[in-house]
């Protein structure tokens, strides 16, 4: 008798910076099969203002943002949590990556998103994809504020769904 097949999981965002990173951790944590993503056409993240973000290209690496904003303002973005959250990111995973441009990662038995507009853009994807192995996935949206707080009661809450 073989061993169930363990589910692959994907936890997707706008930036690949927060909520699935989050969730990312605390699943990779748990001994899950996960990856994690962003829907973006940049990562984006706050600025000394709300007109004056970072910005990132999808796969510059953690370490290198992480560097930039140290250089920039290291206690706005200690105070603010962004140097906090990239350690987190450094420490499972080198970059952010896009959704859009994941195929070559397979397939996924479960999709979790953070926000509905990123749900929406995951299902046009998938539509949108060439379907070679008419295999089903699950894909659930879970509206989770962007901020510290949220995406760790997200991440949990995405724990307890995956073990069910």
């Amino acid at each position: 008798m073989t061993a169930p097949r363990r589910w692959r999981f994907a936890m997707v965002c706008s930036s690949n910076m927060n909520r699935s990173m989050e969730a990312h951790a605390v699943l990779g944590r748990a001994a899950l099969d996960v990856e994690s993503y962003g829907t973006g056409s940049q990562v984006k993240l706050p600025g000394p203002s709300m007109h004056e973000p970072n910005v990132y290209d999808f796969g510059t690496p953690y370490g290198g943002i992480y560097d930039d904003l140290r250089r920039k303002d290291p206690d706005l973005y200690k105070r603010n949590g962004l140097l906090p959250m990239l350690k987190r990111n450094i420490s499972v995973k080198l970059a952010p990556q896009r959704w859009q441009d994941n195929a070559g990662d397979g397939v996924f038995d479960m999709i979790l998103t953070f926000e509905e507009r990123v749900f929406d853009l995951v299902v046009e994807d998938m539509n949108n994809r060439e379907q070679r192995l008419l295999k089903s996935v699950l894909i659930i949206n879970m509206d989770v504020k962007d901020n510290h707080e949220e995406a760790a009661i997200g991440a949990k809450l995405a724990l307890d769904l995956c073990h069910k």
